[in-house]
């Protein structure tokens, strides 16, 4: 991949074109190439870093990657922060597979309808990879997985949990016979049924999720107690509360 196009993966539209996605630093540099060991596609990655991380990447890098050596000037042209670190990785997307749109055997499904907030989406996914066993479906308008933002926040966790998009709450209906949701007026978590089903729906920061659409899928509700004092909690400390309440 040349510079140029790899400039072009700070926007939605030319990572879904050129199926590329990027990761800066070097945390996330190593948890690819630990991930790149399970999943043969991440070996494909290209590496851009400026002449300081040489020693670096010999030092650090085992994976056999393209490696690219540029300067200050297009480093921070790639990059979406302010102060460079200076190494990026231009990342394929994982290839599709026909496993995917059907259930797979011992997985829960997290699907999150129009969610908009990059930091909500990567701290999910962070606890949806350290619990494993959990895939993430995300309707259309919902904010792009592979935004710098979400991958910086998923700290690495994108590498980790199986991604779709684009995932329409009738298919979602289609797909799974058990879907539970959050209402303020369902059963408590700590209710035994709550763990008895496939997928578990959460809706929009502001908005939730439109109620004739979950009474269609027949989703049964759940709660999460509080005191009453406030109105809401933020989604990705609900989907958290969820998740582990699942897995304890």
């Amino acid at each position: 991949m040349k510079v140029d196009d790899v400039k072009k993966l700070q926007h939605r539209k030319y990572r879904e074109e050129l199926h590329h996605f990027l990761v800066e630093g070097e945390h996330l540099i190593l948890e690819l190439q630990k991930a790149a060991a399970t999943q043969p596609h991440l070996a494909q990655s290209q590496l851009f870093i400026t002449e300081q991380y040489q020693d670096w990447v010999a030092e650090n890098i085992s994976l056999n990657l393209r490696t690219t050596v540029v300067g200050h000037k297009a480093m921070s042209q790639m990059s979406d922060t302010k102060s460079p670190q200076g190494i990026i990785a231009a990342v394929p997307f994982a290839p599709v597979q026909a496993s995917n749109l059907q259930p797979v055997k011992n997985e829960r499904a997290i699907y999150l309808y129009e969610i908009q907030d990059p930091g909500n989406l990567g701290t999910i996914l962070r606890t949806l990879a350290w619990f494993g066993g959990f895939r993430c479906l995300l309707s259309a308008n919902s904010v792009d997985p592979y935004n710098p933002k979400v991958v910086r926040s998923s700290m690495g966790a994108i590498f980790h949990v199986a991604l779709e998009q684009y995932v329409a709450l009738e298919v979602v209906a289609e797909r799974y016979t058990r879907i539970a949701c959050l209402d303020m007026q369902g059963k408590a978590l700590s209710d035994c049924g709550f763990k008895e089903f496939d997928c578990y729906v959460f809706g929009n920061e502001a908005r939730g999720v439109p109620r004739e659409q979950l009474d269609a899928m027949n989703a049964q509700p759940f709660t999460i107690n509080g005191n009453g004092a406030i109105e809401s909690l933020n989604l990705a400390s609900a989907v958290n509360m969820c998740v582990y309440e699942l897995v304890r």
